[in-house]
């Protein structure tokens, strides 16, 4: 049997290598289950149904390399920084925000002001810290004015963000924010009917809740946060033991 699947899996590593090298586009590889990989990567399975076999696919940082200095969309004209994101690139948890603000353009960095330093303390309050986590965003500029995204922004955009999502194959994805569930899930439903419950994201769980910008002008929505975190902090604990 050993034998058998060995073989199984040089034949199919050696049809995707080809098929990376004959087609452009998104290239996913096959994973071990709960390693970084691909979403909608092909496996092979052993007696328990488990994904066994690891092929290298893109990282994080040839993404980065490939987003460059990027001018797919307006947006570019007017930014400091990209802010591709940052965290563990390990993360069992990846939130996902709407877009980088004024201070987050100034240091290049995801949630570095007012809403950034509220997101921490969620995060602390969970038992991790950032370093613990990653973080990013739908587009990777700042919007003028903190404008909302508009549609073409993230089209350009939002191709980085899946290949992010399917390098980083967290257990749970935080969307934080009308922009982030509805984009992520490809729906229009509002914001308050979607959190509240875990939804599928190419298989990973992905719990909506309202965006820490929010929560600044909306303190007593801090509950219903709350409340979504401990959905998120028991799944992530049911995970833990289970590996």
């Amino acid at each position: 049997m050993r034998k058998e699947l060995l073989e199984l899996t040089s034949a199919l590593k050696n049809r995707i290598l080809s098929e990376k090298e004959s087609r452009s586009g998104l290239y996913t590889g096959l994973y071990i289950k709960g390693e970084p990989g691909a979403i909608s990567s092909p496996s092979v399975h052993d007696a328990t149904g488990d994904r066994i076999i690891h092929v290298p696919s893109v990282t994080l940082p040839d993404i980065k390399k490939e987003l460059g200095d990027c001018s797919r969309c307006k947006l570019h004209g007017g930014r400091s920084h990209i802010v591709f994101g940052e965290g563990n690139p390990s993360a069992d948890l990846v939130f996902v925000g709407e877009a980088p603000g004024r201070d987050e353009d100034i240091q290049g960095k995801p949630f570095v002001g007012r809403a950034g330093q509220l997101l921490t303390d969620i995060i602390k309050a969970m038992g991790l810290e950032r370093r613990d986590v990653y973080i990013c965003n739908i587009l990777k500029c700042r919007p003028p004015n903190n404008r909302n995204p508009e549609p073409d922004e993230i089209a350009a955009c939002e191709p980085f963000l899946i290949r992010q999502l399917e390098v980083l194959n967290p257990v749970v994805i935080c969307a934080m924010g009308k922009f982030a569930a509805q984009t992520l899930l490809k729906t229009d439903t509002a914001i308050s009917l979607l959190r509240g419950r875990f939804h599928s994201y190419h298989g990973i769980k992905l719990m909506p809740t309202y965006h820490p910008a929010y929560l600044l002008r909306n303190p007593g929505a801090k509950k219903q946060v709350w409340q979504d975190v401990q959905i998120i902090m028991e799944e992530l604990k049911q995970a833990s033991q289970a590996t």
